[in-house]
């Protein structure tokens, strides 16, 4: 039997920044190719990779993922990359006038979602246009997100 196109182990991130969906209001999304070097791909499939503390910008017309952690592959030895370093984001050149002119805008940055491998097994970086949260809005936020909570398990109880 075929495999299906949808399948979750395609899309099944690889790391998931759950901050940013907390810390700030998702506007829009797009789906961006990464700039990898040999050894980082493998390290990637190991599954152990952090983009929870890094952060997209907009340099000399081009979109670069900074400070994302994508640990040292060990079988590789001497030949290993760099487990910090500056990796390019790969759009077509309208969505970067797009990133560009929306992180310009007061209010507003590039935060990245989630780093996964899609089907055809290119790794591939989703990155958002975002708006920073006021606390007031994370309080809601948390309020909206407990209540769920509490109203799925009062119905768990009586239903």
């Amino acid at each position: 039997m075929a495999k299906s196109k949808n399948s979750d182990t395609s899309r099944k991130p690889i790391a998931d920044n759950r901050k940013a969906r907390y810390n700030y209001e998702i506007l829009d999304t797009t789906e961006a190719g990464i700039v990898l070097q040999g050894t980082e791909v493998k390290a990637l499939r190991n599954g152990e990779a952090n983009i929870a503390e890094s952060y997209v910008s907009e340099e000399d017309g081009e979109i670069w993922l900074i400070n994302s952690y994508i640990p040292e592959y060990t079988e590789a030895n001497r030949f290993n990359h760099d487990t910090r370093r500056r990796r390019k984001l790969l759009l077509h050149k309208r969505e970067m006038a797009k990133m560009a002119q929306a992180a310009d805008r007061e209010g507003m940055t590039l935060v990245p979602l989630k780093l996964y491998f899609n089907d055809r097994g290119r790794a591939k970086l989703q990155v958002a246009i975002a708006r920073g949260k006021k606390v007031h809005d994370k309080r809601e936020t948390e309020k909206k997100r407990d209540w769920g909570r509490e109203k799925a398990r009062l119905m768990r109880e009586r239903g």
